[in-house]
């Protein structure tokens, strides 16, 4: 019964949000918009990252490589053929690719597998690593995509980038972008596959004991990651318009490890939470880049970059207070929501004996 009651809920929570995104696709300015929709990219790049991270335990730093292989596949094959000379005029097109056209949630699709097929060939070797030299391993291959992209002159521009990739500003279809990827991964970390995640996690020596392939699992998990972040990725460079190698330096992931450790490493909910709070934070702490007077005096703090040095400190308090994250491993709970809105004084009584 209450299994149905929670999907009930579930459903009628999804409906309400699409009917929010709805709303602000139509009602809302350009920037709120663009806001909006970087929160749900960041949100599915970082559970990407979560996916690998922080359910597998593996400390892989290669998200922006992945980010890169799905943006640019996105333009490339998106940019209609008709402006294509435009945007190549140093070095031509190659001719295999120059008349293809595919239609974005195709070339989404396609950047997702491109990126699994080099998280494969990159993961043979370097998921035997662990800990520090895997971080190494993958912060490098991921630098080295950038290389080859920068490099690849009549596929990608090299260091021109592309423009003219039809803009994607529309809340509705990135949020069901979202939607879909966050139901996909919540129902494989649900799955057999995601308890075999969570016990490498754990303990990589007891789950080889009870029968877990760690190198399969491994390479699994870090596909699926790559596939989401190329997904992730082409929706990225849609919303921007053009790409660059310059967009996906690999300071670009620590980004996405900021909202898995914000949010909670291992945890869904705090992924979305994560995102929200280090792409709509930044944004709203702005106003602090803002020269301001007070009584015709000038106050020197509030110049350019001095919501950098607010954002830092927010983030040490909070991390001083939750050492784990905001969710640390846990979800979000109707069960735990019903329970608070029937008694928040008997719920926070009851977290506090159990602390206790």
């Amino acid at each position: 019964m209450a299994n149905k009651r929670n999907l009930l809920l579930t459903i009628i929570a999804i409906a309400a949000l699409f009917a929010l995104a709805w709303y602000i696709n139509f009602e809302s300015d350009s920037y709120t918009r663009r806001i909006v929709n970087l929160c749900l990219v960041y949100a599915i790049i970082g559970l990407s990252m979560n996916l690998t991270n922080g359910f597998t335990g593996q400390f892989s730093l290669g998200q922006a490589g992945f980010m890169a292989i799905g943006a640019y596949t996105v333009g490339i094959f998106t940019v209609p053929v008709a402006y294509r000379e435009a945007v190549f005029y140093a070095a031509p097109m190659n001719p295999y690719i120059a008349n293809i056209e595919l239609p974005l949630w195709l070339a989404l699709l396609v950047g997702g597998l491109l990126a699994a097929l080099v998280a494969f060939l990159i993961g043979t070797p370097v998921l035997r690593l662990r800990g520090d030299y895997l971080a190494v391993a993958t912060l490098g291959f991921s630098e080295i995509i950038r290389i080859v992209i920068t490099n690849a002159q009549t596929i990608t521009n090299g260091a021109l980038g592309i423009k003219d990739i039809p803009p994607l500003n529309d809340v509705r279809y990135i949020f069901a972008v979202t939607c879909i990827v966050f139901i996909f991964i919540t129902a494989l970390i649900n799955s057999s596959y995601g308890r075999a995640f969570k016990a490498i996690r754990e303990d990589e020596i007891a789950a080889e004991a009870m029968g877990i392939d760690l190198f399969k699992h491994k390479c699994m998990a870090f596909m699926l990651s790559a596939f989401f972040a190329g997904i992730g990725g082409g929706l990225y460079g849609a919303l921007l318009g053009t790409v660059d190698p310059k967009n996906f330096l690999f300071t670009l992931t620590y980004n996405f490890l900021l909202i898995i450790v914000l949010g909670g490493m291992g945890s869904i909910t705090g992924s979305m939470l994560g995102a929200i709070l280090v792409t709509a934070g930044l944004e709203f702490l702005r106003v602090f880049d803002e020269p301001l007077e007070l009584f015709g005096t000038a106050i020197p703090l509030f110049r350019p970059g001095f919501r950098m040095v607010i954002f830092s400190v927010l983030l040490m308090m909070l991390v001083l207070y939750w050492r784990h994250g905001i969710m640390g491993t846990r979800e979000f709970s109707w069960d735990k929501a019903i329970a608070f809105c029937k008694n928040p004084f008997t719920f926070f009584k009851k977290k506090g004996g159990q602390k206790a």
